[in-house]
């Protein structure tokens, strides 16, 4: 089928999913399926630190036990090293790219952090830094002063300048490992991903992944940002709250109990009434999703659990 709307769920297996794990995959996977599109799942195990394989086959399991199935194989990040490598060379041979010695330290020192994500716009610093042999660095990719504009399927138009807003980024780090901003522009075209449905806290690494796209010929991806899940003090959720993870949750509830919460907070229903995914295919529609943060009080959990 030409033109087949194509998603992707694409979890790092460093912890249990939490409920904002499962909003985002939920609202991905009735974005593409109520178009009759296929969803994907990619395991992004490049951490080779933090990743470790109960949590894929547990990752898994909850998609399977929530009635968020896959289609195809799952691809597994960690064994496709060749492939990045393969691209990879292809920007350090058109001399896009150069080694950074900077620690995380030096990079506090020189610039104060994104004031909506904690980020550090890179200065530079070693741009024209003479390679120093025997040390080990990370590989940053040289970006342009331009704008780079899109239209996000949710929040609307944006102008993000390169430079000034993300600057230079890394694309490999010190210790060989592969860097988020170039391998999920390398699977996502490789693997015919049309639409990428996240949260808004990555809306800033779209202009990254967008110019990556460019310089390598591939074709561009539509982009949907969601709404965060925030706790009851206004931090966004986390694997760290344990209380709101896939072993809790599934402990006190059923399934349709989950989905449905997670339906009422997205705007799709107008109580937390358990349902299926598939039987919210039907209304399942952008304009009925918030654009603010949504916050998520103990009140949510309490009253399905006496429903």
């Amino acid at each position: 089928m030409e033109n087949m709307a194509v998603g992707r769920f694409a979890p790092s297996p460093t912890g249990r999913m939490h409920l904002g794990n499962v909003f985002s995959a939920l609202l991905s996977w009735l974005s593409v399926k109520s178009r009759y599109g296929k969803w994907l799942l990619r395991i992004e195990d490049i951490d080779p630190v933090r990743s470790r394989p109960e949590y894929v086959r547990l990752l898994m399991d909850d998609l399977c036990w929530l009635g968020l199935e896959w289609d195809g194989e799952p691809v597994f990040q960690s064994q496709r090293s060749e492939l990045y490598l393969h691209y990879y060379n292809i920007l350090c041979e058109r001399g896009l790219t150069y080694p950074c010695y900077c620690t995380r330290a030096d990079l506090l020192a020189t610039q104060a952090p994104h004031e909506s994500d904690g980020r550090v716009v890179y200065s530079g610093t070693c741009r024209h830094r003479l390679p120093l042999p025997g040390r080990a660095a990370a590989t940053r990719l040289i970006v342009p002063d331009e704008e780079v504009t899109f239209t996000d399927g949710h929040y609307g138009e944006q102008h993000i300048n390169l430079a000034k807003q993300v600057g230079d980024f890394i694309i490999r780090r010190k210790d060989g490992a592969w860097a988020y901003q170039l391998v999920v522009v390398i699977d996502d075209a490789l693997m015919g991903v049309t639409e990428v449905v996240r949260g808004r806290d990555l809306l800033l690494s779209t202009p990254q992944q967008l110019y990556v796209a460019q310089l390598l010929g591939f074709s561009k991806p539509r982009f949907f940002h969601l709404p965060l899940l925030l706790g009851e003090s206004g931090e966004r959720l986390s694997k760290r709250d344990r209380s709101l993870d896939m072993e809790a949750l599934r402990q006190r509830h059923t399934a349709p109990e989950i989905i449905g919460l997670l339906a009422y907070l997205a705007g799709l229903q107008p109580e937390p009434q358990p349902i299926k995914p598939a039987d919210l295919l039907s209304c399942f529609s952008w304009n009925a999703v918030p654009c603010h943060d949504i916050p998520f009080y103990s009140s949510y959990i309490r009253s399905i659990s006496l429903r």
